[in-house]
């Protein structure tokens, strides 16, 4: 089946979580490709130095202050922003610790961020989308959304939930009169942005601690593809075959590749 083109020139691209790592980058590779971008971020000066980096290279931008996590927060800063005919759910925060450790409120602020903020914004802005018969819904996951990581209980749960809503919202979407509006799951190893400082990967040429330059752009490059799937490095894509193993042989695959061992020393800055 051929895919369906996206190009992003003319179009108004809205980044949460962009004011800093692969949100930025996304920004800026969605600005040099004619998008216009709304930055939605939670630090005016990082929201601020976007925008700037965008402007500064000849292109044109917005930013605005939001909590994504906020319901009406959100809903009041897309009325504000008005068409919008790609969302990219960037936005994230993890712990990093082993269940025990992590507090009540670190968990559920890792789900109202990496959870709970998808619905608000993709409710926000998705009937527009449906009735100009046009729009992508891009969801940044994780690897960690396919497979189970230790000192990741909450985080790796939270981008499980990802997955599964953005399957779910593809189904309703087919399944809507109003077609032109598609989606796009983006499932990522750890990338160098600093959310996750300090993770080890035992094989690094199979599982590479990804750049982050490297993965806007394929980003960017698949979005603009028609694709509504990218996981990298390739390796993290047969994860789901292997679901056919039995649980323990399924665990000593995850423990020969060293999957449950990378967060040993992590030190991350807590947010993308």
């Amino acid at each position: 089946m051929t895919r369906r083109r996206r190009p992003l020139r003319g179009k108004r691209v809205l980044i949460t979580g962009a004011g800093s790592g692969l949100g930025r980058r996304m920004a800026l590779e969605s600005s040099a490709r004619g998008a216009h971008v709304i930055v939605w971020d939670m630090n005016e000066d990082a929201a601020a130095e976007t925008r700037a980096q965008i402007e500064a290279a000849g292109g044109t931008s917005e930013y605005a202050i939001v909590d994504v996590s906020n319901e009406d927060a959100v809903s009041s800063a897309a009325l504000r922003a008005g068409v919008v005919d790609v969302l990219i759910n960037n936005a994230g925060v993890v712990t990093g610790s082993p269940l025990l450790e992590t507090s009540s409120d670190g968990i559920r602020q890792t789900f109202d961020v990496n959870v709970l903020a998808l619905y608000w914004t993709t409710r926000a802005v998705l009937p527009g989308m449906l009735d100009r018969r046009r729009g992508v819904i891009v969801n940044i996951a994780s690897a960690a959304g396919l497979v189970g990581v230790a000192r990741q209980t909450d985080y790796s749960a939270s981008k499980f939930a990802v997955v599964g809503f953005t399957e779910s919202l593809r189904a309703e979407l087919r399944n809507t009169r109003r077609r032109g509006v598609s989606t796009m799951l983006v499932c990522p190893y750890y990338i160098d942005t600093g959310m996750f400082d300090g993770v080890t990967t035992k094989f690094p040429r199979l599982l590479p601690i990804l750049n982050n330059d490297d993965v806007a752009r394929e980003v960017i490059d698949r979005l603009e593809a028609g694709r509504e799937l990218y996981v990298t490095p390739p390796l993290a894509r047969i994860t789901p075959a292997l679901r056919i193993l039995p649980s323990p042989a399924f665990d000593r695959v995850m423990d020969f590749f060293g999957i449950n061992r990378t967060m040993a020393a992590f030190r991350g800055r807590g947010e993308r």
